[in-house]
Parts: structure tokens; C-alpha cells; sequence
């Protein structure tokens, strides 16, 4: 049979324009890495759930969002610097230092292109001890065996200042470890050490993984230290973890904490920071809903409150158009 030519000619044409089209809507797709912390923690569910309501609407912006587990807050924020990530979410306090260049952040110097882009729910310094451990308060740590947090980690940055108010250092502990959030539960109920602190939002699936565990009990971080730091910084404040929300830890517990925060860089166009904002309040009753840290989250408070960065413009643009800014 003679081939029809014309056919083939066409069916070329359509082909070739076919794989145009697709290489076109590959080179116009932009991808974006959201860095969160540990994956028992809360930072990663919630950029997970950030990246999800994003991607549903992928076809609109064609942004494709992911969810990176990192060694947490101070992490971040470098990687950002970096250029390595787009987003992060920081404590409040570290994003402080990090565009005043302070703290930790002293010798790389401020973060001068560190953008806010809102603030999420707070978290409390919690304190987990074994129940045989004797520690109901934090004075009694020292001399105990005790898991610091990570280098890198919020929680890490918020320890080391809390020791230095109390003229502390890694030796006045038996024992310092620096497990990451996903391995100090399992730690503390081997009995590998006696307590960990950590900053998180709750309920925190390894909080509850540890007073379920182990016998277990949440001891309080309160003190004139304490007092002080609340005093002296605005991004620091009293907080009380609710009595029966963990197995064995039956009274509230007091406690002081940070804010989660999601920060970016001037870099990021303003176009891509616009899309991840609206995605996240455009479906906020089901942004609210993927993780109960989230439940009582209000914008107008997550726009105003906490931030020590400028408000990214892409930010700032949206929260215009909602009224929620002059």
C-alpha cells in the first residue's frame, strides 16, 4: 500500500507541536522546597500541609511545592541564605537573630534579605523526664543526663541561651547528647538519657510518643530567668501546656515558649510568594484542619504578630487585598 503523505505530514506536525507544547509547560513549571525540622515534630506536617494545598493548585500557577525534613530552625534559615531552600519554618527568636545577626547568628553576620512571610502557633519549651528520674522542674537538670537537641535545631539555639542565663555549660549535665527529635523519645525510655527538651507545638506525636512509652512526666521551665527573658524579648512568652493532654501528666504545666514562623528570602519573586501565601488562606478552614496545632490559628494575628523580618512583597500584596494590612 502506497503511504499517504499527507497524513504523515500532519500527524508530524501535530506530534512535533504536541512535544513543543509539553517542553514549554516543563520549562515554565518552577519548583519550590519548603524546609521544615524532624518528621515526629510539627514543622513537618505543616509544610507538608502547606505544599499540599499548593500543589492542588498546580495548574493554575504552576509552582510544585515540597516538603524537605532539615535539622530545623537555624538550618533553615542558612539554607535559605544559601539559596538552597525557598521557605522555611523558624521559632520566632531565631528568625530575630538571624536578620538582626545576633545570637548564634553573630560571626556569618545578619541575614539582611530574610523576608516574613507569617507566623503559625506557638511553642513551649517542653521539658519530658523519666518519671524515675526525680526532675519535675528545670533547675533539676543539671547533673542529669539530657538531650540538648541537635546543632542546627531551634530547640538547640533556645537551650544554650536558657544555660547561659543560668551560668550553665554541657559539663554541668552527666551526660549531653544532641539526638535529633525523631530519636530522643526512643532515647528516653531506653533509658539512654533522662530528659529531653524540646520546643514544639502540641499535641507533638514524640511528646506523645514518649508518655506512652515510658512513665514519663512534663516538668516545668519557669523561674526568674526565665522571667527575664520573657521580659527582655518580644518574641518570648509565657505558655502552659494543658493538663491531660499527655498519658501520666494529669495538672497544666508552666512553661514559657516561641512562635513557628514561615520566612523566605527578598530573592524569591514576589509572584511565587504571592501563590504560596493564597493557597494557604484561600482553603484556610482546611489548612486548620490537617494538624490540631493549627486548629485556633487566626490571619489577621498571623500577619501581625511575631514576624521580626520585613513581610516579604509578594506577602505584603495579598494581605493588602484582604484588608488585612493599610
Amino acid at each position: 500500500m502506497k503511504p499517504n503523505t499527507t497524513t504523515g505530514v500532519v500527524l508530524a506536525a501535530l506530534l512535533g507541536g504536541a512535544i513543543f507544547a509539553a517542553g514549554a509547560t516543563a520549562q515554565e513549571q518552577r519548583f519550590v522546597s519548603v524546609g521544615t525540622g524532624g518528621v515526629t515534630g510539627v514543622y513537618y506536617p505543616v509544610g507538608g500541609a502547606i505544599c499540599r494545598l499548593m500543589n492542588q493548585t498546580r495548574r493554575e500557577h504552576g509552582i510544585r511545592c515540597s516538603v524537605e525534613s532539615t535539622g530545623g530552625s537555624v538550618f533553615n534559615v542558612n539554607a535559605i541564605k544559601a539559596g538552597e531552600l525557598e521557605f522555611g519554618v523558624v521559632q520566632s527568636d531565631v528568625q530575630y537573630n538571624a536578620y538582626n545577626g545576633k545570637a548564634g547568628f553573630t560571626e556569618g553576620g545578619a541575614h539582611a534579605d530574610l523576608r516574613a512571610v507569617f507566623s503559625l502557633h506557638a511553642e513551649p519549651l517542653t521539658i519530658v523526664a523519666r518519671s524515675d528520674s526525680g526532675i519535675t522542674k528545670l533547675d533539676e537538670l543539671k547533673g542529669k543526663r539530657v538531650n540538648v537537641g541537635n546543632p542546627g535545631s531551634g530547640q538547640r539555639a533556645l537551650m544554650e541561651l536558657l544555660m547561659a542565663e543560668k551560668g550553665w555549660t554541657m559539663s554541668d549535665f552527666a551526660l549531653a547528647s544532641e539526638l535529633a527529635p525523631a530519636e530522643q523519645s526512643q532515647a528516653l525510655c531506653d533509658n539512654n538519657v533522662d530528659a529531653f527538651v524540646y520546643t514544639v507545638g502540641h499535641p507533638a506525636g514524640s511528646i506523645q510518643e514518649a508518655t506512652t512509652s515510658c512513665d514519663s512526666v512534663i516538668a516545668a521551665a519557669e523561674g526568674p530567668e526565665i522571667d527575664k527573658l520573657v521580659a527582655d524579648n518580644p518574641y518570648y512568652f509565657k505558655a502552659t501546656i494543658p493538663g491531660g493532654m499527655y498519658r501520666g501528666n494529669p495538672n497544666d504545666v508552666s512553661t514559657f515558649g516561641v512562635g513557628a514562623t514561615v520566612v523566605t528570602s527578598a530573592n524569591v519573586p514576589d509572584e511565587v510568594v504571592y501563590e504560596f501565601v493564597k493557597a494557604v488562606f484561600a482553603d484556610f478552614d482546611a489548612f486548620k484542619a490537617l494538624h490540631p496545632a493549627l486548629a485556633n490559628l487566626d490571619p489577621q494575628r498571623m500577619v501581625s504578630q511575631g514576624n521580626s523580618a520585613p513581610l516579604h512583597p509578594g506577602a505584603e500584596k495579598y494581605y493588602k487585598e484582604q484588608g488585612w494590612l493599610q
